[in-house]
């Protein structure tokens, strides 16, 4: 791992410094002045997270390109297993939930339920549902609704369920619960989340992994989208898909033993993680005790200070999500990570953790510190635009259009690398509905990325300022089903965004139009915040893209029997698929 560490770094530092030294260079007109000096600084904050994707994407399109097994490229202990290993260990799966539908959590059990009692290791799993609901009427609901089902599997695969008063910790306090209770009666845990869905055999993959590999202490199942029917969440999975692919197998390969959990998907060997992973609550303001929302970066940077290997399984068959159908509840969630990824920076000087740790830790808060630094390159550069006597007074145009089609470049790296894979791959252009289906949804997802993006930026700006002063978000449910967004709460949510947008793009038009393109990648969504959030939300447009293919993933043009069992609408839907190209 030393040499590939190594190379990924200077890699890394070479292409900050020249991206940076280009954009020096870009802002030279007259010298560089105080604003030029400041919006340097700022492009440097956004660099990181940029110049990451764009090193972990050609290194993960190389090995895809190149590599005779790539799973096994950059975890060689999935070439340890056959499967058909005998599972041994009493593994424990564990269901976080708060306030979900708990017909919806029964519906992803069953299908796992039954594979792993066909397995003939069922007795091996006992599956805890661990409720941190507060709702009376849901958690009468999930009492009998888990009560019916431990009945019905009874004898077969045990179950438990557990309701706690109070939801002390979070997600973090409800699985420290269940370590203290229960984790002594278990070598692993496969860990779960309430829009989560893991077949049996993933799970059987998994356990047989950590059977093989004693130092294993945390292996996390790559995790995609599960396919939908809103209009939302089918474009952001197809975008998912080509950015998770390379990503994440070209940053396995230099990290290696040092990987990421996200908390959900994967499987921990428990003994460590009970006496290594507890996680410390943070003061506030000397008076009162907080508690880590965002908890899984920390318990994989103590899994690994102890000494046991963290990996990630570049696998797409281990496991998928549900993803939030419309831009509101993409939003909510997006600001739950921010914070809880806010408060990761208390934990960059910890002793004993490792150089790749602190990384880790150190690019998942650049990743939303970045977002104010977009949002204020917008308004100086539009400023400096707006007030230049002309264009070239404030950036040179021969070296300002390479430094923005860089950018670009970096920005969709990981998507563009696995995109381009899959074009060279027949069967997988089938996969994806066919060769025009695929270029045409990677048009509309390029599209879509540069409108949400920003959105998702100047919300993070907005609410960062807010969590100085106080502002904080809780662990709360989410409305999973698809729904429309009425016109009064977009407005109401989105106001702040739609005036950013369309101020910037008034001043620049009554000053610069010709800068008016350029700007667009920043101030574009914003400006159309409110429609985005609306039209992606109407259920008739997602039936429609469900029918014409639009995001289509390969679980749709070839389901898994895992998903067929759950009665997915974007999966069961017998309107036949327009017909753009035989590949």
């Amino acid at each position: 791992m030393t040499w590939r560490r190594a190379l990924f770094a200077f890699l890394f530092a070479l292409t900050m410094v020249a991206t940076l030294v280009l954009a020096a260079l870009a802002l030279s007109p007259g010298g560089l002045s105080a604003i030029d000096v400041i919006l340097l600084v700022l492009f440097a904050i956004t660099l990181p997270w940029m110049v990451a994707g764009l090193w972990n994407a050609v290194i993960g399109f190389l090995i895809m390109r190149f590599s005779r097994d790539p799973v096994a490229a950059v975890v060689p202990d999935a070439a340890l297993t056959r499967g058909d290993e005998p599972v041994t260990a009493s593994t424990a799966i564990v269901l976080c939930i708060r306030n979900e539908l708990p017909e919806r959590i029964v519906r992803n059990l069953e299908p796992m339920l039954a594979g792993l009692d066909a397995s003939g290791f069922g007795r091996c799993f006992h599956l805890y549902v661990l409720s941190d609901t507060d709702d009376p009427s849901i958690a009468a609901s999930e009492e009998q609704r888990i009560g019916t089902l431990r009945q019905r599997w009874d004898g077969r695969v045990a179950i438990t369920y557990r309701r706690r008063a109070a939801n002390i910790g979070y997600k973090a306090g409800n699985i420290r619960d269940f370590c203290e209770r229960w984790g002594g009666n278990h070598e692993f845990a496969v860990t779960l989340d309430a829009d989560s869905f893991m077949t049996a055999d993933a799970i059987l993959r998994l356990v047989r992994l950590m059977q093989a590999n004693p130092r294993l202490g945390i292996l996390q199942g790559l995790v995609v989208g599960m396919p939908s029917t809103s209009a939302f969440a089918r474009i952001f999975q197809f975008g998912m898909r080509l950015g998770m692919r390379s990503y994440t197998i070209g940053s396995a390969w230099w990290q290696g033993d040092c990987g990421p959990y996200w908390g959900h998907n994967a499987a921990l060997r428990l003994a460590p993680f009970i006496a290594h992973c507890a996680l410390p609550t943070l003061p506030n303001d000397g008076t009162q005790a907080r508690h880590i929302l965002s908890h899984d970066q920390i318990e994989a940077a103590l899994m690994r200070a102890a000494g046991y290997e963290v990996r990630v399984l570049p696998e797409e068959n281990l496991g998928w999500e549900e993803n939030p159908p419309t831009l509101l509840e993409f939003i909510r969630r997006d600001l739950r990570w921010c914070q809880g990824n806010m408060q990761y920076w208390r934990f960059l000087l910890m002793p004993g953790l490792r150089p790749v740790s602190r990384y880790q830790l150190a690019l998942a808060i650049m990743m939303f510190i970045g977002s104010p630094a977009w949002m204020g390159m917008l308004v100086l550069a539009a400023a400096s635009i707006a007030l230049a006597d002309a264009p070239g007074d404030f950036i040179r145009g021969d070296l300002g259009i390479p430094l923005f089609a860089w950018v670009l470049v970096m920005w969709f790296s990981p998507k563009i690398a696995s995109a381009v894979d899959v074009f060279l791959r027949r069967e997988q252009r089938r996969d994806f509905g066919g060769t025009a289906r695929f270029a045409v949804n990677c048009c509309v997802e390029t599209v879509y990325s540069v409108l949400l993006c920003p959105i998702l930026w100047f919300g993070h700006t907005i609410f960062l300022t807010g969590l100085l002063f106080g502002r904080e978000i809780g662990w709360i449910g989410q409305t999973r089903d698809d729904h429309k967004v009425p016109f009064v709460l977009a407005l109401r949510s989105l106001w702040p965004h739609t005036l950013l947008g369309v101020t910037t793009l008034l001043v620049l038009a009554m000053t610069e139009p010709a800068a008016i393109p350029y700007v667009l990648f920043l101030a574009g969504g914003p400006a159309v915040s409110i429609p985005f959030a609306m039209v992606t939300a109407w259920p008739r447009v997602g039936a429609f893209f469900a029918r014409a293919g639009v995001g289509r993933l390969p679980e749709e043009t070839a389901p898994p029997p895992a998903l067929r069992a759950l009665a997915l609408p974007a999966v069961e839907s017998k309107a036949p698929l327009p017909s753009l190209s035989p590949v």
